[in-house]
């Protein structure tokens, strides 16, 4: 069950941008950290309702993360801390634009955006989350509906034609779908190994 888009950029495309990174000196976790940095501005502009613009940096910034990997691969500069690092920003870079959109809907009458923007940041954790524990107890988890790469191009993509509320709907429950697959997914997987053993 893959996901709706590749889980990657081709090699045609990444490979020019990663010569060019590498042979100016920069680093993947300069790359991780500016992707942190372009997406803590596009929440400070989502959360003053300037969506176009938050839109368009997210999805500039969110780019970076699919050159990051591709960089320390390049150049041999892959680390066990590095796929942390850059994991853990992800999350933080995508928490930070749904905060700003809170902020934004904090002053509108009612709470429903506020509700819709916790349970799209609760699905998007638990997504990964589900993918850690999996790889811990041995078990490849890239599968799922609606992962980070589907979430992003949403934010920015939708926020940039300003449709926030339509944004936070469709993130709270593609989100949760996805988690709720990936652990299906797991009892699934866990399942087939033991009954293989």
């Amino acid at each position: 069950m893959p996901g709706l888009l590749p889980r990657s950029a081709p090699r045609w495309l990444t490979d020019p941008i990663v010569d060019v990174l590498a042979r100016v000196g920069v680093t993947p976790n300069m790359l991780t950290a500016a992707g942190l940095v372009g997406n803590l501005g596009a929440a400070v502009l989502a959360a003053y309702g300037e969506f176009f613009f938050a839109g368009l940096i997210v999805l500039a910034a969110s780019s970076l993360d699919m050159v990051d990997g591709a960089l320390a691969r390049a150049t041999g500069q892959a680390t066990d801390f590095g796929s942390v690092f850059d994991a853990v920003m992800d999350r933080v870079s995508e928490a930070a634009v749904l905060f700003g959109l809170v902020i934004y809907f904090s002053d509108k009458p009612g709470t429903t955006e506020e509700i819709l923007a916790f349970a799209a940041v609760s699905g998007s954790i638990l997504i990964s989350y589900i993918r850690a524990r999996a790889e811990i107890i041995g078990l490849k988890m890239n599968e799922g509906f609606f992962t980070r790469l589907e979430r992003v191009l949403l934010i920015g993509a939708v926020l940039t034609i300003g449709h926030a509320t339509a944004l936070l709907w469709i993130l709270a429950v593609a989100a949760n779908v996805t988690a709720v697959q990936r652990l299906a997914l797991v009892w699934w997987k866990i399942r087939v190994r033991d009954e293989g053993t």
